[in-house]
């Protein structure tokens, strides 16, 4: 697991400095431009992301022995949502590489013990779930931003990978918050990139399946965008679903956040 933990750490600090070095090119339209998240512009994607970080960093910080005070989660959010545009994104710039600076000074023992206590799960959770919410968080959003300008964008690759080894196991409670699968009227196994997932009365992700009834043609990337509900058109060229079901009824079942 602590492998999985320093993982997740290296693919977060990537999209940070991917995205921030989109970022910081940025013109006051283009922050203004709508993003892959079609109700948020780029800059409250970005604003997301760093009040995210804002909110994220004082358990993992608490946990780890620091002495923090922090506001409360709505004064929070009030702030990021009154700030202009260009400050959202310098918001995002400081407040992640914050985070950032926070996870990577733990120690290997910290990074194996540590259990951080979020505030909105019913207990403490270990530090690689905590982790792997934040991933998921940032390589989706980022994907907004970047699909803002890029058509073609995808889920940074290592990134991807690395979601579907937590949701095999460490944020495999995420799946009940994000799929519906009484959208579809039978129980299905579909072979995914590296892993697979089975819907019946819940969702899952597993290693693999055994006599899949359906597969997914396409990268880990793009099953990602499906469980975010991000993989539709003009997104998914080049996706395909062999089998039982179709791509459209995966979409159902994944309607996104």
């Amino acid at each position: 697991m602590s492998q999985l933990v320093d993982r997740t750490i290296t693919a977060l600090r990537s999209e940070h400095d991917t995205l921030a070095g989109l970022v910081r090119t940025l013109t006051d339209d283009q922050l203004a431009a709508t993003s892959g998240a079609a109700e948020w512009t780029v800059a409250q994607v970005l604003s997301h992301l760093g009040s995210g970080a804002e909110i994220g960093r004082a358990p993992i910080a608490r946990a780890a022995g620091e002495t923090v005070t922090a506001e409360d989660n709505q004064t929070i959010w009030a702030r990021w949502d009154a700030s202009a545009p260009r400050a959202q994104a310098e918001g995002f710039l400081e407040y992640d590489g914050r985070w950032l600076d926070t996870v990577e000074a733990l120690t290997p023992e910290q990074r194996s013990s540590l259990t951080v206590d979020l505030g909105f799960l019913p207990e403490p959770v270990p530090l690689v779930t905590a982790l792997g919410m934040r991933l998921n968080e940032v390589a989706n959003h980022s994907w907004d931003v970047r699909v803002a300008f890029d058509a073609h964008a995808e889920v940074d690759a290592d990134s991807a990978a690395v979601l579907v080894d937590l949701l095999t196991g460490p944020v495999a409670f995420m799946l009940n918050f994000l799929a519906k699968p009484a959208e579809l009227a039978d129980p299905v196994s579909v072979a995914v990139p590296g892993a697979g997932l089975v819907i019946d009365d819940a969702v899952t992700v597993v290693d693999h399946v055994e006599s899949p009834s359906a597969t997914f043609n396409g990268p880990p990337e793009a099953f990602v965008r499906l469980i975010s509900g991000r993989l539709k058109a003009p997104y998914d060229n080049g996706v395909t679903i062999d089998g039982s079901i179709t791509l459209d009824d995966l979409r159902r079942v994944f309607p996104g956040f």
